[in-house]
């Protein structure tokens, strides 16, 4: 049954913090997020979340995206399912991208509001998304400690650990020596079972990644994610997996159906970590999981924002199965911990799905508001 949009409603948002996320390429002063909300002419409605971290001014753009260059492709139009207004979106913005060069926040935009029509469909079948995706989803998920900061790691790692978690990922790639050293003491805590892994964030070229796998060689890490820039050559990417006793993992800057197959068919990555929010919302992202679940490779969602990106790649991930784990940030955002993904569970290294259709997300925490720096309802 064709859907044809009524209403958009996009509001972007920045919550101050007292404590910067700091990675190898930046520092994030503030926490942002752009939510959306797609509503069509019967009054069905679904959500989506935008990625908006990078750059700093990113929320607001995306935001206006929305209102000026997607509202005139999208109100009054009518699609045949999410998949179909991607592709519509994503080939009737290409001129646009192509004229200013901004083929992110454009691909960043259609995969929110992709998430949103996703939301939309499932709510109108009366299933939840990942039942939707896939009729025997599980009802959980397993999490694990994201955004650790290495040098107060010790503290960020016990912290996680009470709230339930068992696996934890370290931003590394700051000092290499430090870093090495830091990751030993580490290493050396962990209890029965438990993991660490550590994200570099593209911050390496070839030499400084092969001295770190180097000199991390005895170290039980579980992954090191993005050692190398994500367009660094792949014979760049083949020498430093050959040396490599750690599996290499990447994708939240991977783009494209064909990006990913290229990037399985490498056979340099041991877990594969799509951005539902970068690019290709469930449209795109749905059936990439499922190349990288049929390539015998580690599937762990990439995401690092607010609420509703997090449940919705906690959908994913149930829709998918496997052996990965949900991303969770574990540093304060409002944004996020205002939707209660763990539905007040003190555990929070696993995440039980609602039962609710869609994504169960009827309405924004009213606790939000405050934080709101730019907001659009537009409708016909």
């Amino acid at each position: 049954m064709p859907i044809t949009l009524s209403r958009i409603t996009v509001t972007a948002y920045r919550v101050p913090i007292s404590s910067p996320v700091a990675t190898s390429f930046g520092v994030m002063q503030n926490r942002p997020a752009v939510f959306v909300r797609v509503e069509d002419s019967d009054g069905a409605f679904g959500w989506g979340e935008i990625f908006a971290n990078w750059p700093a001014a990113g929320a607001e753009h995306r935001a206006r995206l929305v209102v000026e260059d997607m509202a005139d492709l999208l109100l009054g139009t009518s699609f045949n399912s999410a998949h179909d207004l991607f592709m519509q979106l994503t080939d009737k913005t290409h001129i646009r991208a192509l004229q200013c060069g901004e083929w992110g926040p454009f691909r960043q935009v259609i995969a929110g509001l992709d998430t949103a029509m996703t939301d939309l469909e499932a709510r109108r079948a009366g299933v939840s998304v990942a039942r939707f995706l896939n009729p025997e989803a599980a009802q959980t998920v397993p999490c694990y400690a994201s955004g650790i900061a290495i040098a107060q790691a010790a503290r960020q790692i016990a912290e996680s650990r009470k709230a339930g978690f068992s696996a934890f990922k370290v931003k590394v790639g700051f000092d290499l020596t430090r870093d090495t050293d830091l990751l030993t003491q580490l290493t050396s805590t962990l209890r029965a079972g438990e993991i660490l892994c550590a994200d570099a964030n593209q911050a390496w070229a070839l030499p400084e990644a092969e001295r770190f796998v180097a000199s991390c060689r005895d170290l039980p890490l579980g992954w090191l994610e993005e050692p190398l820039p994500a367009d660094a050559p792949l014979t760049h990417w083949q020498a430093l997996a050959d040396q490599s006793p750690m599996p290499l993992a990447g994708g939240e800057n991977i783009t494209g159906t064909g990006g990913f197959a290229d990037a399985i068919a490498t056979g340099v990555f041991g877990v594969l970590q799509p951005d539902i929010a970068k690019w290709g919302g469930f449209s795109g992202c749905w059936p990439v999981a499922q190349a990288i679940r049929s390539a015998g490779l580690r599937y762990c969602p990439h995401f690092l924002g607010g609420g509703i990106g997090l449940i919705a790649s906690a959908h994913l991930l149930a829709a998918a199965g496997g052996d990965g784990l949900l991303e969770v940030d574990v540093n304060p955002n409002p944004l996020r911990d205002a939707f209660d993904p763990w539905r007040g569970a003190a555990d929070r290294g696993t995440l039980t799905l609602s039962d609710a259709p869609g994504l169960g997300i009827t309405s924004l925490p009213h606790e939000i508001a405050q934080f709101a720096s730019y907001s659009r309802d537009l409708h016909i």
